[in-house]
């Protein structure tokens, strides 16, 4: 896929419209549209990487930005100390369904494995 078929791509540049939840110079963030919890945050690198088996050494501070936005956003809504869940899905056996990297902030429920 081309980056201009890129759906977050389109997101990103404002070319699809989209419920922006944060903005900096590496990434945008924007409410999912099938939230899986009440906050349902979507992370992306403004920088095309398809997925994160495609990221390079030279995308590490990249990476962690979005980590860091994810944080930052968590703060921001208020369920930072509660806690969160903060998940990449990877190609199409790990869930992944838009090939653009991107991150999902998930929150404000718990996230409890059963026990066992």
């Amino acid at each position: 896929m081309s980056t201009g078929d890129c759906l977050f791509c389109k997101i990103i540049a404002g070319e699809i419209p989209s419920g922006k939840v944060y903005e900096d110079d590496d990434c945008y963030a924007f409410n999912d549209i099938s939230p899986q919890a009440p906050t349902h945050v979507l992370i992306v690198p403004r920088k095309h990487i398809d997925s994160l088996d495609k990221a390079a050494a030279e995308d590490a501070e990249l990476l962690g930005r979005l980590m860091l936005a994810a944080a930052e956003i968590a703060r921001d809504k208020g369920f930072a100390e509660d806690g969160y869940r903060v998940v990449v899905n990877t190609n199409g056996d790990g869930g992944q369904t838009v090939f653009h990297l991107h991150v999902h902030l998930l929150g404000g429920r718990p996230f409890v494995f059963p026990p066992g």
